[in-house]
């Protein structure tokens, strides 16, 4: 196996927009999508030391979970083929073809599907398949773990700026709890926005509490799911289309568009004070636009 670097770095870029000049508000982008071109954003922070957990343990197997287009499936495979592991991903739901799956595929990753309901139990499938397998490591959907926690809270060291608010998509929590837990490790009053992805996401709470280091208040925005994980509606893509054609920065559906459409909704509803500065955490991810290559099309091209 290779030895895991451990050093992480994406550049801050100012957002510029007619409405921002408008509101005197100053918005950033930490582009973590260029920390490498598959294990991108939060995957490879995520990531990090849950590989170097496997090295010390003298695990060569990762086997984790993910949907069918899961970003978190193709970056382990990925970081596998990288780091010289093998790896299995679990995936929900009925056995189909995709560019996702078959990026995992090329990078030599196995995958096994199983149906919806037994997919629920992740440490039984685990132990269903690979519980004679000492080589195996168990790494939960998303990368869920303390030590993706810890690397998700480095971020904030790298900072070279205040900034009076932070926002962060949210699926499992993980990554928000990390900033969460950055901020307090640094003593910064910066104030942190969670947007889960998820339709009734106030549920994220509870996963984010759970990898804490010690309570701390934060403001979710759970309205701006558009209908639910992976979903979207015309607004959420005119969005994206206009955001990434006048920046020239790659966005996608699920999480960062979803999160940048509801800082430019807030802004226009002046919910910040004139003068603030609001940084962005862009958690890569935009190999999900080939999954919705179809949304995006003129309606004359479909």
């Amino acid at each position: 196996m290779k030895a895991i670097d451990l050093e992480i770095f994406s550049p801050v870029h100012e957002v510029k927009h007619p409405l921002l000049d408008e509101k005197g508000i100053y918005l950033y982008l930490k582009r973590d999508d260029l920390i490498h071109p598959v294990i991108s954003g939060n995957k490879w922070r995520k990531l990090k030391y849950l590989l170097k957990k496997a090295q010390d343990e003298k695990r060569n197997h990762l086997v984790t979970f993910g949907g069918a287009y899961s970003n978190h499936l193709l970056a382990t495979a990925a970081a596998a083929a990288q780091f010289g592991f093998k790896a299995t991903g679990i995936v929900r739901g009925e056995e189909v073809s995709n560019d996702h799956l078959f990026l995992c595929r090329l990078y030599g990753m196995k995958l096994i599907f199983i149906d919806r309901e037994s997919y629920r139990d992740k440490p039984m499938l685990f132990n269903r398949y690979f519980s004679g397998d000492a080589d195996a490591m168990f790494i939960d959907e998303g990368g869920a773990s303390a030590e993706a926690a810890q690397g998700c809270s480095e971020l904030v060291d790298e900072l070279m700026d205040t900034y009076h608010h932070l926002f962060c998509a949210c699926g499992t929590g993980t990554t928000a709890a990390g900033l969460i837990n950055g901020l307090n490790n640094n003593y910064l009053e910066t104030e942190f926005h969670a947007v889960p992805v998820f339709k009734n996401g106030g549920f994220i709470a509870g996963e984010i509490d759970k990898y804490l280091l010690k309570p701390s208040v934060y403001q979710l925005h759970t309205d701006y799911h558009f209908g639910g994980y992976a979903k979207t509606t015309p607004p959420l893509i005119s969005f994206i289309q206009q955001f990434v054609s006048s920046t020239g920065i790659l966005i996608e559906q699920v999480y960062t568009g979803k999160m940048l459409y509801a800082i430019f909704d807030l802004v226009a509803k002046d919910h910040f004070k004139q003068g603030s500065k609001i940084l962005a955490i862009h958690t890569g991810g935009i190999w999900g636009l080939l999954g919705m290559k179809d949304k995006f099309l003129p309606a004359d091209e479909k």
